[in-house]
C-alpha cells in the first residue's frame, strides 16, 4: 500500500509531485491511457484533496503505440504490456527516443544478463528497481541525457580536460 505525504517522513513512500506543470502532465498521460484503450487496472487520478499528489496507477493491455507507452511519464504510473519472446521485449524496449533506466525481473540468470546487455538504457537493475547507490554511476542513454552522476563517472563532469602540445626543436646529435 502507498502511503502519500511528506517524503521526509519515515512512514511515507510517495511525495508530491514537484510543481502544478509536472502534476498536469502526469494526469493528461494518464487520461491519454484511458482513452486510448488500456485498461485502468488501479489509481488513475489525484491523490488527495490538497497537494500535488497522484494515487499509484497501474495500466494493463499497454500497445506500443499508446503515449503511456511512448513517454516518460515520471509519476507513479506503471505500464503492464505483454510479450513473447525476450528477443521481442528486448526490440520493442530499445524502439524508443529514451533510454534512462530499466528492470528486468527473472530467476534465469542468462536472460537478465542477455536483456542488461542487448538495453540501450544507461541503468538496468536486475529483480530490484531503483537502487542507487553513490559508487554506482546513473544517466541515460539517448535522449533520456547527457553524462553521468555519481560514482567516478561522475566526478568527470567537473573536470576539464586540457591538451597542450609543443613543437620543439630537432635534436642534432
Amino acid at each position: 500500500m502507498s502511503i502519500l505525504g511528506n517524503p521526509l517522513s519515515p512512514e511515507v513512500n510517495q511525495g508530491p509531485q514537484i510543481d502544478k506543470e509536472q502534476y498536469d502532465k502526469i494526469l493528461a498521460l494518464i487520461e491519454s491511457g484511458k482513452k486510448e484503450g488500456a485498461k485502468l487496472e488501479c489509481g488513475g487520478g489525484p491523490g488527495g484533496d490538497r497537494g500535488f499528489f497522484i494515487q499509484p496507477t497501474v495500466f494493463s493491455d499497454v500497445t506500443d503505440d499508446m503515449r503511456i507507452a511512448k513517454e516518460e511519464i515520471f509519476g507513479p504510473v506503471q505500464q503492464i504490456m505483454k510479450f513473447k519472446t525476450i528477443e521481442e521485449v528486448i526490440k520493442r524496449a530499445n524502439n524508443t527516443h529514451y533510454g534512462l533506466a530499466a528492470a528486468v525481473f527473472t530467476k534465469d540468470i542468462d536472460k537478465a544478463l542477455t536483456f542488461a546487455a542487448a538495453l540501450q538504457a544507461g541503468t538496468v537493475w536486475v529483480n530490484c528497481y531503483s537502487a542507487v547507490s553513490a559508487q554506482s554511476p546513473f544517466g541515460g542513454f539517448k535522449m533520456s541525457g547527457n553524462g553521468r552522476e555519481l560514482g567516478e563517472y561522475g566526478l568527470h563532469e567537473y573536470t576539464e580536460v586540457k591538451t597542450v602540445t609543443i613543437k620543439i626543436p630537432q635534436k642534432n646529435s
